[in-house]
């Protein structure tokens, strides 16, 4: 007891200033950002939640709030769903032994976004998607009539586009961490009872990765909301309808101090997004050590009692 509870206080020790920095810089802040969502910006009144009535009533805020919804719920699900596709396509080639230079420079590709700056990606896809850019000249050698990627509704899908390449190598290697983390002797007792690819793959790899799912899933969340940097440098503080999102408006409110609109738009962000989070935690809860424990003597017994 007197060990734990000195394992303890050492703990908290290592931790306080982290806790320290934590409070002063990021809880303490958001709090007095949350105070002043209900006050005026001008003598400081209290209006109670009528800043919050004014954000819901105002278009731009709609407009961007509905732009950054429709960005995730497309991208996310995209996202995990190819990562984890090609993650288990080279845990598959490595398992079978096939260790060809090709395999190795394929992964190295898909990894290859996450070292470059985002201003030289940007750069890419402008000179691909630009009106007079690759795309388009290639599209007009073939007969067919170009059209202007960046300023109309295919900005959006070109956004799309920029935010899974640049993030589906990350991804992969969080796949690939939980893929290998799996005994290999499961696979192996399956493949033996004459299952295929796709039931080892169902029955054994998926159920194991709830875990990992939820760590790539929000991380690749928090990805999502950084998508911005690519925006902006694509078209500006005022780009295309479509990819109008939600740190655009900050960044716009905050040129203009509107402080009433801008603090109610932070709280409320924050409040979504952690409700949010907690409905995923609770979607992808993953057993602790305690209950782990227990189901394994659960097993056991019923093992040697069927014995």
């Amino acid at each position: 007891m007197r060990s734990k509870r000195k394992w303890s206080r050492r703990a908290w020790i290592f931790l306080l200033p982290n806790l320290l920095g934590t409070t002063g810089f990021v809880l303490i802040p958001f709090l007095d950002v949350f105070r002043r969502s209900l006050l005026q910006a001008v003598g400081g009144g209290f209006v109670g939640l009528n800043n919050y009535w004014a954000l819901l009533e105002n278009k731009a805020f709609r407009l961007a709030a509905f732009n950054t919804a429709r960005f995730m719920a497309i991208c996310l699900p995209l996202l995990l769903l190819l990562s984890l596709e090609v993650a288990v396509m080279f845990q598959s080639v490595a398992d079978k032994g096939n260790r060809k230079r090709r395999w190795k420079d394929l992964k190295a590709g898909f990894t290859l976004p996450m070292a470059i700056p985002a201003a030289s990606v940007v750069v890419f896809f402008q000179m691909l998607f630009d009106e007079k850019g690759w795309l388009n000249l290639l599209v007009g050698r073939l007969g067919f009539a170009g059209r202007d990627w960046l300023n109309s509704a295919s900005a959006f899908w070109v956004l799309v586009v920029c935010y899974i390449w640049k993030n589906l190598g990350y991804d992969m290697l969080l796949w690939l961490t939980g893929i290998a983390g799996i005994e290999k002797e499961q696979y192996e007792a399956a493949r033996v009872q004459g299952a295929g690819d796709f039931a080892c793959f169902y029955y054994i790899t998926l159920p194991q990765l709830k875990g990992t799912a939820s760590v790539t899933a929000l991380l690749s969340f928090v990805n999502a909301f950084r998508v911005f940097r690519e925006a902006y440098l694509l078209s500006g503080d005022y780009p295309h309808e479509s990819i109008y999102m939600l740190q655009h408006l900050f960044n716009n409110w905050f040129v203009n101090l509107d402080i009433q609109k801008l603090t109610a738009a932070a709280s409320l962000l924050v409040i979504a997004t952690g409700m949010l989070l907690l409905s995923a935690g609770a979607l992808f809860r993953v057993p602790g050590a305690g209950e782990a424990g227990r189901a394994g003597e659960k097993k056991k017994k019923k093992g040697w009692r069927n014995g």
